[in-house]
């Protein structure tokens, strides 16, 4: 069985830890490996490596990191399969998915290729009389990246290219259920030429996390996950005096109005809903049908989920199992929560048989879902999709911004007017129209409203290089050589 241990420094450590996890992979239930877990001399370790690289690393040239992060993108692109291969062994989602994800964490590693362009400050000549003023972004110091288990490559990717382009240095803490796609890229960083200690990675549980998060060396934290724990990072952090950005949980409502194309809305919610056994935080999780289109919208998905096969992610499924066992029968007690509370149950994942001892769940479909429910309510994280109706465009919309998240919406029409109508009046982050998933590409921000997220800041894009730097001014005026009293061959003014 494989053993994982930190990165620090450059390299693996040695030290026997006081206490590791186990790795599963979800698609046989088996244990394929240990990871240790940090005590807060581990993290007292990484940050003390972090700190002193950037003391270099801070006054690199913008030409040198560009070149390392050139390096970094090919190397990530020429091990997109291994990588993508590591997130099926411990993830379970299917390795087309896997491959997916890859492919987006790199779209910011491209974007982060820019970084030369994107730290240009201003500049005012002459605002006072000899007086210039100019603008400029100056790393903070080491910055931790707390990440899920759901993209243990691309939520990472999301931040660190970013905060390394801009001179920081950088301590991922990634999910101990699925390690290995970090700490392969923190192999990749190395290779592509990057100092030691510019990039660590520490592995945990709440312990690794706290010591993050108090520790006084880290001026800045970036968090993805559940809404209750991002919003004790972000009052946590925030309170030990770091900037935050902490991404929360998500119920995102696809809207289907009367004249959308139906066949385009179902295969939308297929894609949306079970993709990655709707372990992501941009999963539609409620259709909110406007009448009278929902029992054709319901017919048309259930007939779609009968072509969906579920199974290993490296034997060409559509949809792998969940993360663990635990993860999975917590999922299952929705579905018996739905159906209890009284929501139609069209399809029930339960009753998938997969050989083995895999922490298996099929696809399920709820009609009839109504506000109070749990299903509803709740974040599910699962292959569970609720299908709400309502009789207005009116309706719809009071429904998803009375929803306490607002991470992602999309809705599906062929009236412009009312498209519009809904991207200016929905209280949510990120709107897709006819676009199930509207993750923005890296030049965008990625962020929610609401409990969504707990900062100010999204991800990547324009907002993460202000999150990752800070801004100062200066005011400058230079004497002229003709009016000093030294003479360095100027021509004298009248």
């Amino acid at each position: 069985m494989k053993q994982i241990t930190h990165w620090i420094n450059g390299a693996l450590t040695t030290e026997q830890p006081e206490r590791s996890g186990e790795i599963f992979n979800p698609a046989t239930g088996g244990v394929t490996g240990t990871v240790a877990f940090a005590n807060a001399a581990t993290v007292d370790s990484a940050v003390d490596a972090a700190t002193a690289a950037f003391a270099t690393w801070r006054h690199s040239s913008l030409t040198k990191r560009t070149q390392v992060l050139f390096a970094f993108r090919e190397l990530v692109q020429q091990n997109k399969e291994k990588i993508a291969a590591l997130i099926t062994d411990e993830h379970g989602k299917v390795l087309s998915d896997a491959a997916g994800e890859v492919t987006r964490g790199l779209e910011v590693v491209e974007f982060a290729c820019g970084i030369p362009h994107l730290l240009k400050g201003g500049f005012s000549e002459e605002v006072s009389t000899g007086v210039d003023v100019y603008s400029i972004r100056q790393a903070l110091g080491p910055v931790a990246i707390i990440s899920p288990f759901n993209f243990p490559a691309m939520v990472p990717m999301w931040f660190f290219p970013v905060a390394i382009a801009c001179g920081n240095t950088v301590i991922v803490k990634p999910s101990e259920k699925d390690p290995s796609a970090a700490m392969f890229m923190a192999q990749l960083w190395k290779e592509a030429g990057l100092p030691d200690g510019v990039f660590n990675v520490v592995h945990g549980d709440k312990v690794a996390v706290d010591a993050l998060l108090t520790h006084p060396g880290i001026k800045s934290i970036s968090f993805v996950g559940s809404t209750p724990i991002a919003r004790y990072v972000y009052e946590t952090g925030t309170k030990a005096g770091k900037r935050v950005q902490a991404l929360g949980g998500a119920k995102n409502h696809m809207v289907v109005l009367p004249d959308a194309d139906l066949e385009l809305a179902a295969d939308a919610a297929i894609n949306a809903g079970f993709g990655s056994a709707g372990e992501r935080c941009m999963a539609i999780s409620a259709i909110v049908a406007v009448e009278p289109i929902a029992s054709a919208l319901v017919a048309r998905i259930k007939s779609r989920m009968a072509g969906i096969k579920t199974g290993d992610g490296t034997q060409g499924s559509d949809m792998g199992p969940l993360v663990t066992k635990v993860h999975r029968d917590k999922v299952a007690s929705y579905i018996q929560a739905g159906a209890t509370a009284g929501a139609t149950l069209v399809v029930d994942g339960r009753a998938l048989e997969i050989a083995g001892d895999g922490f298996w769940l099929g696809p399920t479909l709820f009609d009839n879902v109504t506000p109070e429910m749990s299903i509803y309510k709740e974040e599910i994280f699962g292959p569970v999709l609720s299908v709400l109706r309502v009789n207005t465009y009116e309706e719809a919309l009071a429904l998803v911004n009375s929803h306490e998240y607002g991470n992602g919406t999309a809705i599906f029409t062929n009236d412009g007017g009312a498209a519009r109508r809904y991207q200016n009046e929905v209280e949510v982050g990120m709107v897709g129209i006819n676009v199930p998933i509207p993750v923005p590409m890296a030049y965008y921000s990625f962020g929610g409203w609401k409990n969504s997220l707990f900062g100010d800041s999204h991800a990547h894009g324009t907002e993460g290089v202000h999150f990752f730097t800070r801004g100062k001014v200066v005011t400058s005026r230079w004497l002229d050589p003709s009016h000093g009293g030294i003479n360095l061959g100027f021509p004298q003014n009248d």
